[in-house]
């Protein structure tokens, strides 16, 4: 049952944190015309903030204030490559927190300007000297860790840490698998997703052994830094914004066993990214594009016939500056 229930119209909202979740469910029958099988794509670029992150930023401060966690007023600090960010931006400006976003310069510049249009402080932390600019690497991260760590204590801040917060796994446990579940009938055979924090994949997999331990979860990492799989790193920098980013221990990831896991090349994100717009109509970005790219590969291979669920992550309106997208 949707939060809004059998009302052909929604409500009038009293707050944007109300239009989080509930996302359409797409099958993308352009793209699979030569495939045996589906592709259904849940659109949480349609969010406010326009990326699955939403949600997270939605549960983790819900949860914070109900523990007490959160005092009025006080600031919440994240580390972020600008999704995350957005999410806390929309929820921070709306119930008074000062938000504080720490990412680094490697991510597209759209997202430091979207959150601080948001009323965020947007701090911006150098690249690693060996890393490529718009290729975030672990380097790059660490670099972003220790400013974020520094800015937390200096200001007494709360910290949303969506790499090991609880919240971040219960949001996608309890609203997106749910509702890829409630949408396709349950009839979907896999599930495959770009690893960030992997909150999505493990909450998302979770709900659906649940409902049917049949159901199979392929981790998605970047070509040459396939981490999780256990393979050597012989490309820490690629351009798979938002996740990849050579960490072979994810919090969010224990007790989770993936079903199998697939490498996508840049190239092969960037190129399915483009087609999804030019073919369904459908504005992701790169991690978006990598799922495509997956799932048409698990369409060809294991899942031959059958229903691959994934998620367009973010908006393609966050890489215009990027080369995702081929200049006119």
């Amino acid at each position: 049952m949707s939060r809004q229930g059998n009302s052909r119209y929604q409500p009038v909202l009293s707050s944007i944190t109300g239009a989080i979740g509930q996302t359409p469910l797409l099958e993308l029958q352009r793209l699979t015309k030569t495939c045996e099988g589906r592709i259904l794509a849940k659109l949480e670029y349609l969010n406010p903030g326009f990326s699955k992150k939403d949600r997270i930023a939605l549960q983790i401060m819900d949860d914070a204030e109900k523990a007490g966690e959160l005092s009025p007023g006080q600031t919440v600090v994240e580390l972020t490559s600008g999704n995350t960010g957005t999410g806390l931006a929309i929820v921070c400006t709306t119930r008074g927190y000062p938000f504080v976003a720490v990412m680094s310069k490697g991510n597209s510049m759209e997202r430091a300007q979207m959150m601080s249009a948001l009323g965020a402080e947007v701090i911006l932390v150098d690249q690693d000297p060996s890393s490529i600019p718009g290729e975030v690497s672990g380097s790059d991260l660490e670099l972003v860790e220790i400013k974020t760590a520094e800015i937390t204590q200096k200001r007494k801040a709360f910290r949303a840490d969506q790499f090991t917060n609880r919240s971040a796994f219960m949001a996608h446990y309890q609203q997106t698998g749910p509702e890829i579940l409630e949408q396709s009938h349950g009839k979907i055979t896999a599930f495959c997703d770009f690893v960030g924090t992997g909150g999505t994949f493990a909450g998302c997999l979770k709900a659906f052994k649940e409902f049917n331990p049949q159901i199979l979860g392929f981790l998605v990492e970047p070509e040459g830094a396939s981490t999780l799989h256990g393979d050597p790193v012989t490309k820490a920098n690629h351009r798979i914004q938002g996740g990849g980013y050579i960490r072979p221990n994810l919090p969010l990831l224990e007790g989770c066993l993936a079903d199998g896991y697939i490498q996508v090349s840049d190239n092969e994100a960037i190129q399915a990214a483009r087609r999804l717009a030019l073919e369904e109509g459908v504005f992701g970005g790169f991690s978006s594009g990598a799922n495509v790219a997956a799932a048409l590969q698990l369409l060809r291979g294991p899942c031959r016939g059958g229903t691959v669920a994934i998620c367009i992550c973010d908006s393609g309106l966050k890489y215009l500056s990027t080369d995702l997208w081929p200049k006119r």
